[in-house]
């Protein structure tokens, strides 16, 4: 018995990381004062109960700036058996929304490293035509200033013991590329484990899958091309249900059904059993492509749960319940100091594991304050 154990322990695949992708970019009237496009797509008004979705967060229009949101959703994901996130990012450089998009990738970035999660960025090469139109800087200067753009992100972030490393080097996804030609991309990037979207093109050590709806049989076809590269990232996803269309953005990019949750377990279940070091979930918070696994009103906890048994989390289907109980009791109490350092310290509990002392606490506090 003990010999079939040893054998077992050496020959079974070491798990694979659980990352989900994270879109940082929401804004709230509450916390910046508006509320921002990726709530509106530039016709719908929050303040009316619409949003540029076909489902609403559990925990309300929040705002990804605000430190209690994101301490609420990491919560959440590591009580899931998520590992840590990739984060959606758009440079350092203030047009648009890129700099609240950076800013509030910095505070995700501190906040990962604090409760031990991992962190990567998948860059959106699609913002350097959309700078250079702007007068940010000139065509001619695009290369330059992503030398620039990557050494501040290897002196901040990649040096990180918390950023994802692959073979000692830190890594990197970019969604396409849209701009960057693989000569240009070799005369930017330091030292990464680079990764391309659908295909692999140099200088890429691979690829990473994503959900497309337009091509049936699109997740076959990665497995496939998967089997030439010598490292791909494979993705689970529950469904693909834009807004799009409804909000007059441009047509719709097509759907894939969540079909009761069997979409995300099967394609998680695959994506798990790849054998490969890294899993991504997209999304985290996609709300407008609906592809989030965040807890809706419309799912519940429904895929959280689904993640939860299938990484054999060592925690209960309840204890998702927590971290968005403590979140809407900061906000009830928003202003009262005493009130949030001791739901802080009810945080510090989430995030050490400690669940059931947790709970505990979360059943005190919202019966002693519903009494007040």
């Amino acid at each position: 018995m003990l010999l079939t154990l040893l054998l077992a322990t050496e020959t079974s695949p070491p798990k694979p990381l659980l990352l989900a992708h994270y879109m940082p970019w929401y804004e709230s009237r509450p916390v910046s004062g508006h509320w921002g496009w990726h709530w509106t797509m530039g016709k719908l008004d929050p303040d009316r109960g619409e949003a540029a979705s076909h489902y609403r967060p559990l925990m309300g229009l929040y705002d990804s700036g605000d430190l209690q949101t994101i301490n609420c959703h990491l919560s959440l994901m590591k009580l899931a058996g998520i590992d840590g996130i990739f984060v959606d990012w758009y440079g350092d450089v203030d047009h648009y929304d890129y700099g609240i998009i950076h800013r509030n990738t910095q505070k995700l970035f501190h906040a990962t490293r604090r409760m031990g999660m991992k962190f990567a960025l998948v860059y959106e090469d699609q913002t350097v035509p959309q700078l250079i139109r702007g007068g940010k800087f000139a065509e001619s200067d695009a290369v330059a200033q992503g030398k620039r753009l990557f050494g501040w992100v290897e002196r901040n972030w990649f040096r990180s013991a918390h950023y994802l490393k692959q073979g000692g080097k830190p890594v990197l996804l970019v969604f396409g590329p849209q701009y960057y030609q693989p000569e240009q991309w070799r005369a930017m990037l330091p030292q990464t484990a680079f990764y391309t979207l659908h295909y692999r093109r140099e200088p890429a050590l691979g690829a990473y899958d994503w959900p497309y709806p337009r091509e049936a049989g699109s997740r076959e076809a990665f497995r496939k091309r998967a089997q030439t590269m010598p490292a791909f990232i494979p993705v689970a996803f529950p469904r693909f249900h834009d807004y799009y269309a409804q909000a007059g953005v441009h047509e719709s990019w097509g759907h894939i059904g969540d079909d009761g949750g069997k979409t995300y377990e099967r394609t998680l279940k695959e994506s798990l059993s790849a054998s490969m070091p890294f899993v991504q979930i997209a999304t985290w918070n996609d709300w407008g492509e609906g592809t989030q696994i965040e807890p809706s009103k419309e799912f519940g906890y429904r895929d959280l749960e689904t993640t939860q048994r299938l990484t054999k989390s060592r925690f209960r289907p309840a204890d998702l319940r927590l971290p968005i109980r403590l979140f809407a009791l900061q906000k009830k109490h928003y202003g009262k100091a005493k009130v949030q350092e001791r739901l802080a310290a009810i945080g510090s509990l989430l995030n050490s594991g400690r669940t059931s002392e947790a709970e505990r606490r979360v059943d005190k506090a919202e019966a002693e304050l519903r009494a007040r």
